[in-house]
């Protein structure tokens, strides 16, 4: 309950701060390559329902859909590249957490076709988690290239879990400390 209340006031806070971010990189977004400036993709969810992840767009209009670590370098915009290092590209799920799809801090969604990592979530009880704009794994710079490796650091999280160790994880996101030091044990 304290999770989904902090969840709620950080997204509430963060979009009344955000909403003039959001707004003029999405205009710079559709003036930059053809297409919206914020898209919903389907993604795999709380018990592994699925769900609409906002976020701005970072590649061509028409690309194919799928994993970041996957899609062909030049199928990114320039914009998008700068979208996707300062991790900016995110902020629309802010939207996602108000709403209850997601969490600021869990397992990142994945798509629908990444099958193995659904599975090896599903296998270790991850999927019972709401996912979030950012996790263990993500603070830890482990990407989804390693679907085995991912789905056990999750797995650490769901064990893991707390209010301490989630604002460690939002520090380290924030302030992009991936792979300088494992989170405490908290």
């Amino acid at each position: 309950m304290v999770k989904r209340a902090f969840d709620v006031t950080a997204a509430v806070l963060g979009l009344m701060i955000a909403w003039p971010v959001i707004v003029i990189l999405a205009i710079l977004i559709r003036r930059g390559s053809e297409g919206p400036g914020i898209l919903s993709q389907t993604r795999v969810g709380r018990d592994g329902r699925p769900f609409q992840c906002y976020k701005l767009r970072t590649m061509l209009k028409g690309a194919p859909q799928v994993p970041t670590h996957v899609a062909a370098p030049s199928l990114v915009t320039p914009i998008g590249a700068f979208l996707r290092r300062s991790k900016l590209d995110e902020l629309p799920q802010l939207w996602n957490v108000l709403k209850g799809d997601m969490s600021l801090v869990g397992p990142r969604p994945c798509l629908l076709t990444q099958e193995e990592l659904i599975a090896e979530r599903q296998k270790r009880g991850v999927l019972a988690l709401r996912p979030g704009i950012s996790g263990l794994a993500q603070a830890a710079g482990i990407d989804m290239s390693d679907p085995v490796r991912l789905a056990e650091k999750d797995a650490d999280y769901l064990r893991r879990q707390s209010f301490l160790l989630d604002l460690e994880i939002l520090f380290r996101t924030v302030f992009d400390t991936a792979g300088r030091k494992q989170p405490s044990q908290a």
